[in-house]
This record gives structure tokens, sequence and C-alpha cells, in this order.
């Protein structure tokens, strides 16, 4: 039942006068941050050059994937267990890659005009028929060369043949601008994309974008501002991400190459900048990528596996819920990282959130915020696959998708005793 507002001593129009001042700032507030989505990111982004990619990489990827697997069975259980393992196993099977980015800037170089011409429209037409694969990546794209002058026609030429070539917009197509460096820059790429909706037949707003964070200008301003979070309340509600770009920011910011990981302070600050801008925006934060493979000797392997899981863990812990993968090996300690965080979260999560519905308290008592940050956690377990809705009803019956849902968003509060 809904309480009447509480009285006061306070005149009606005094109250109008607060009403009118508060009206727009609730206004603004509702629009810059609508929340966040938690169920719709994917776990990790695969970066292929465009002249590698093809309708059957993710396939050649998850079987790459599955053979490290038999490969180092006893390494990857020694990190979780089998039932694990075997969930890794049934989604490199299932679905190995869930986002697919075709690379035409850094990791595909400069060609002549002519060939990137026809790598775009190749690029193009393996989205189109990814985006029809019941079993392809739910969100893929490209990520075209930047906006600096040198590159920016080539750039833009490129995004406009791969939509050709797709034959428009492919399900879940996003398009990565590289190496911000700029508020200013996100208006022209807003209106790059009203471009060629209009001039392309697209259906309005149908092209969104995400913003590779590779520069230290892009996270602090020469005057001192925030750039990322300027940028990402410029973007007319097309930016779906911010993604950090590990080894171009850290050679900015002058970290030898020895030194440069996810895990180095300058990676941390940048991040949480990134997380700090983009709370509650509906925009997701991505980490990036590490550099060493699972290739090599067994003991080379061994250490490769152990650091990726290592660093993907560390990701999550501090809420960076995707990052990129750069080899096919990759994949099994992402899903495995990942299996093992959200069932671990899930365990600890689920009987808070059954007591704060019970309003039963326990050893710890929780208050609306904090619900709502354990109902995040459980449904992003749930949507990365680590566990079923029924695993979390074992732990917490009233816990529905549903109710789980509702304690997201707060509309649901524990029953209160007038």
């Amino acid at each position: 039942m809904t309480s009447q507002p509480p009285r006061t001593h306070l005149s009606d129009d005094a109250l109008s006068r607060i009403d009118a001042l508060l009206e727009p700032v609730d206004t603004a507030l509702a629009r810059d941050y609508p929340g966040d989505d938690p169920q719709g990111q994917p776990l990790h982004t695969v970066y292929v050059s465009a002249a590698d990619a093809s309708p059957d990489t993710p396939r050649e990827w998850g079987t790459q994937a599955l053979d490290l697997v038999e490969r180092t069975t006893s390494a990857l259980t020694a990190l979780s267990d089998d039932a694990v393992v075997d969930l890794v196993r049934e989604t490199l099977t299932r679905r190995p890659v869930a986002d697919l980015r075709i690379d035409f800037e850094d990791g595909y170089g400069w060609r002549g005009n002519a060939v990137e011409d026809d790598a775009a429209r190749a690029a193009g037409a393996t989205l189109a028929t990814l985006a029809a694969d019941p079993a392809g990546p739910r969100s893929l794209g490209i990520r075209a060369k930047g906006l600096a002058p040198h590159e920016r026609a080539r750039g833009i030429r490129t995004l406009e043949l791969v939509l050709d070539g797709a034959g428009g917009v492919p399900a879940g197509f996003v398009f990565t601008v590289p190496k911000l460096r700029a508020p200013e820059q996100v208006p022209a790429v807003v209106a790059l994309c009203e471009a060629l909706e209009q001039a392309h037949g697209l259906p309005e707003r149908s092209l969104r974008f995400e913003l590779q964070i590779e520069s230290p200008q892009a996270v602090i301003a020469a005057d001192g501002t925030v750039t990322v979070a300027k940028a990402i309340h410029l973007a007319d509600g097309r930016a779906t991400g911010l993604h950090y770009g590990t080894y171009d920011y850290s050679a900015a910011c002058g970290i030898a190459s020895k030194f440069q990981s996810l895990d180095h302070p300058v990676a941390d600050h940048a991040k949480a900048v990134m997380l700090v801008a983009a709370a509650q925006t509906g925009v997701w934060v991505s980490d990036g990528s590490t550099q060493v493979t699972p290739q090599g000797t067994d003991d080379e392997i061994r250490r490769a596996i152990d650091r990726h899981f290592r660093l993907v863990t560390r990701s999550l812990e501090r809420g960076y819920y995707q990052g990129w993968d750069m080899h096919p090996g990759h994949l099994a300690t992402r899903y495995l990282a990942n299996f093992v965080f959200f069932r671990d979260a899930l365990s600890a999560a689920a009987p808070r959130l059954q007591a704060y519905l019970d309003r039963q308290g326990g050893a710890v008592m929780d208050e609306p915020a904090t619900a709502q940050a354990l109902a995040a956690v459980v449904l992003r377990g749930l949507a990365a696959g680590a566990f079923t809705a029924d695993d979390v009803l074992a732990l917490a019956p009233a816990c529905t998708e549903d109710t789980l849902t509702d304690l997201l968003t707060r509309s649901i509060a524990p029953n209160i005793s007038a």
C-alpha cells in the first residue's frame, strides 16, 4: 500500500517553489542517468584483422579454444572444478564469440585504397551472415580508422562500404571510434551517423558506436575536466560503450613496454575514471587486452593461462565486466574466470537477497542500494550462463528473474510497518 506524503509546516507556495526549482534537475538526471542494463553486456570483444575475418571466424576460434581446453584440462580444473570446465566446453561449442569486431585500424594497418575497399565490402557481407546465424555473435561490428585529419576520410569510406556490403545495419551492429582525444569529436560522430542513415535510407538512430579510450586526453582534458564524461553526454544516446586501449594509453603515459599491462596503476586510474563517468548512464565499460597468449612450451602455456585468468578475475572484481580477447586461447580462460566469479558471487548474494526480501536480517543488514547491487551481479551471472534461474531459486526461493529485475530498478521495497 502506498503511504501518504509526510505532513509539513511549509506552505503550499513554498513547496511549489521548491518543486519548480528541482523539476528541471529531476528531468536532466533522468535523461542523463537512465540506469544500467547488466544483462545485455557481452563478456568480451574479439578483435580480428579485416584481412583475416570471415563467417567462419567464430567457429574457428571456438575450435581452437576447445583444443586448448582438452590439452590443458588439468590446469583449468585447478583454477575451478570439473563442472565449470564442462560449462566452458558447452559455451565454446554453442556460441564461442559473444562480440566480434573486424579491425581496420591498428590490427589492419595501411593498405591500398582499392584493397581496403574490397575488404570493407567483404566485412559487411561477413557481418550480415553472422548476424543471421543463431550461433553467431549477438553483437558485432568494425573498428575503422580514427578521426584525425590524416585518416578521417579513409575511416568514413570504410564504414560506409561495410554498411553497403551488409545491405544495411546488421542486427547488433556497433562501430568503434578509436583514439578519442576531445569531447568535441563526439558530435561529429553523431553527425556522421545521421548523414549515413539519411544517405543510405537506414532506419533513424540505427547506428551506434563505442568510444575507445587510448590517450590521456580522453580521460583528463587540458582544462582539467573529465573528457570521457563529457563525451558520453554529447553522444545523443548513441554511445554503447567505453573500451580501454591498454598499450596505446600506457605508451602515451610513458610506461616502458615491459610494464604495460591491465593491472598497471595508470590503467587502474583510467578505468576507474571511465567507470565513474559511465555509471548509471547505460554505457558499458570494457577493459582492454593482454598481449600474452597461450602458446609455446607447456610451461609457457600454463603461465599464460594463469595470467589471463588472474587478469580477467581482477577486472571482474573491479567492476569491468567485459574485456578484449586477441587469441582463441583467451576464450577458454575468459569464460572460466567469468563462470567462477559469478558462481562465487551467487553463493554470497542469494542468501542476502532472500534475507532482504524477508526482512529477516541475518549476519549482514543490507540497504536498498546494496540489494540493488546484489541483484545486478546475479542477473549478470544469469546472462553470462554461469548458472540457471533454478540454481538461483534453490538458494533464494523469492528471487525470480522478475523480482531481481524489479530490485535492480528499485521498484520493490521490503514491507515496512507503519
